[in-house]
Formats: C-alpha cells, sequence, structure tokens
C-alpha cells in the first residue's frame, strides 16, 4: 500500500467513517497514516474542548480520561484490521479482547494531538496482538499491549 515513492499509504476520515463502526460520542481516529498493511499505523486524533467527557473530567482542568486514550488506539489497530483484511462493516465487527501493560505517562488536553502507533506483534487468522503508544507533541503519553478479534455479526438478530 506504499506508491511508487515508498509512500506509506494514508487512510482519511471518510474511509475511517466506512472501516470503523462507531460513531459520535464514541469515534476516536480522525485519520490514520503510515498504514503498512499487516504490519502497522499511526492513527490521529485531535482533542477538542467539545469532546463529551470533558465537562465531568474535568470542568477546571480538562484531561481526557485514560481509557479513551487507550479504546483510541484499539480503534487504530481495529482501522489497520479492517484496511489489512479488507472488512466491510457489514456482517463483521472488530472486538477488544484483551489488554496488558497499560501506563500512561502525560495527560491529554484540549488543543492536543494524539499520534497513535500502533505495531502488530503477532497475527494468526482473525486474532491480531498489538503494541500501541500513544504520542503528544512527540513525547509518549500511554502505552498498551492489546488483542483483538474479527467477528461475524449475526444480523438476523437485530431485526
Amino acid at each position: 500500500m506504499t506508491d511508487a515513492e515508498g509512500v506509506r499509504a494514508t487512510i482519511d476520515y471518510a474511509e475511517v467513517m466506512r472501516r470503523l463502526p462507531h460513531r459520535y460520542p464514541f469515534l476516536l481516529v480522525d485519520k490514520a497514516e503510515d498504514f503498512v498493511p499487516g504490519t502497522s499505523i499511526t492513527g490521529i486524533k485531535n482533542v477538542t474542548h467539545n469532546e463529551p467527557f470533558f465537562p465531568g473530567h474535568f470542568p477546571i482542568d480538562p484531561v481526557m480520561p485514560g481509557v479513551m486514550i487507550v479504546e483510541a488506539m484499539a480503534q487504530t489497530g481495529a482501522l489497520m484490521m479492517s484496511k489489512t483484511m479488507d472488512v466491510a462493516v457489514e456482517g463483521k465487527i472488530i472486538m477488544f479482547m484483551s489488554i496488558d501493560g497499560v501506563r500512561f505517562r502525560k495527560p491529554a488536553r484540549p488543543g492536543d494531538q494524539l499520534r497513535m502507533k500502533v505495531v502488530v506483534t503477532k497475527q494468526r487468522g482473525d486474532i491480531f496482538k498489538f503494541r500501541g503508544e500513544t504520542f503528544i507533541d512527540g513525547k509518549l503519553a500511554a502505552e498498551a499491549d492489546f488483542a483483538a478479534m474479527m467477528v461475524t455479526v449475526d444480523q438476523s438478530a437485530a431485526s
């Protein structure tokens, strides 16, 4: 997925919307770059003061909840899986399976841009294991090891 000059692929917001089932207020990836199929991706989330969690976390000194940063890394991994495996949202879903070794090193605040570097550490069939690191202004803000799998959705149960 690189062009003739070896530039790694980008994923714009429209493609993110096609590949992830998440929607406001839970979609936490605006776009991605440096996509290498089955290997790695960098997700980007622009944190704004309008995020729905800031009024309660915390009104005077807003901080993005750590669990939301982890979710943004997981969504970045799901985006990489979806594009690598060319999975349509209809009929399939990528589900978070596990998380280990989470560390938070720097708070995310309004105006920050999260750059979530996610690398595949292992793949077996429809299961991927990842190492995620989130950076703010080039400094490590959070890190985690996590896993996800693709499952088939029974669409007849939804009707």
